[in-house]
C-alpha cells in the first residue's frame, strides 16, 4: 500500500526529532512478531528510558541523513524495529540482549550507531560493557570531590596550625606545603 507524501513527511518529521533527541540506536530486524510480544518489547524499552520503534527503512535513512548521522544502509535491509537510546545507550544495550531472550529469531540485532559510529551485531556486547551514564556521573563527581574535599582539609589544618598540617599529609598538596614551610623555617633560623 502506498504511503502519501504528506504522510512520508509526517514520518520524516517523526525520525528527525526522536534523533534528535537520541545518543545512539540498535537496529533490529524483526519477524513475524505478534503484537503483544511487540508491546512487551515495548514496554522493557520504556523501562530502561529508550524507545522501540518500527520505521519505514528509505523515510528512516532520510531522517538520519537530515540529522547528520551515517546512514549505515547495510542495517535497513529487511524490515527494521529501531531501540532509540535516551541518554545511555550501554543501559539500552543491555536492556535489549535482556530483551531478547526468547525471541531472537524474531527480533534479530544487526547493530547500530553511536556518533559517528557504526557497529555491528557481535559489537552490542562491547556496548553493554561501556559504563552507564549513572556510572560514569558518579566517576566523575568522585573525582571532582576527593581533591576537593583534601584541599578543605588542607585549608581547615592550615587555619588551625601548621602542625595540624603536617598530621594530615595524605596528598601531594600537603606535601608541597609541608617543604615550603620548612623551607620557610630554614630561612628564618639562618
Amino acid at each position: 500500500m502506498a504511503i502519501s507524501r504528506g504522510r512520508k513527511e509526517e514520518l520524516v518529521a517523526r525520525y528527525t526529532e526522536i534523533l534528535s533527541k537520541s545518543d545512539g540506536l540498535i537496529v533490529a530486524e524483526y519477524v513475524a512478531m505478534t503484537v503483544a510480544e511487540t508491546e512487551q518489547l515495548r514496554k522493557q524499552m520504556r523501562d530502561a528510558g529508550a524507545v522501540y520503534m518500527v520505521v519505514k527503512n528509505n523515510l528512516f535513512r532520510l531522517a538520519l541523513r537530515e540529522q547528520g548521522w551515517p546512514e549505515a544502509a547495510d542495517l535497513f535491509k529487511k524490515p527494521s524495529g529501531i531501540v532509540f537510546s535516551m541518554g545511555n545507550l550501554p543501559g539500552t544495550a543491555k536492556a535489549v540482549m535482556d530483551s531478547q531472550k526468547g525471541i531472537e529469531e524474531k527480533f534479530v540485532v544487526k547493530g547500530g550507531i553511536m556518533g559517528s559510529s557504526i557497529f555491528k551485531a557481535e559489537d552490542l556486547e562491547a556496548v553493554t560493557k561501556l559504563p552507564t551514564l549513572p556510572e560514569v556521573q558518579a566517576q566523575i563527581l568522585g573525582l571532582l570531590t576527593q581533591p576537593a574535599s583534601g584541599l578543605l582539609g588542607v585549608l581547615h589544618a592550615g587555619l588551625v596550625g601548621v602542625p595540624n598540617v603536617l598530621q594530615a599529609a595524605d596528598s601531594q598538596i600537603v606535601n608541597v606545603l609541608q617543604a615550603y614551610v620548612q623551607k620557610l623555617e630554614q630561612g628564618d633560623a639562618a
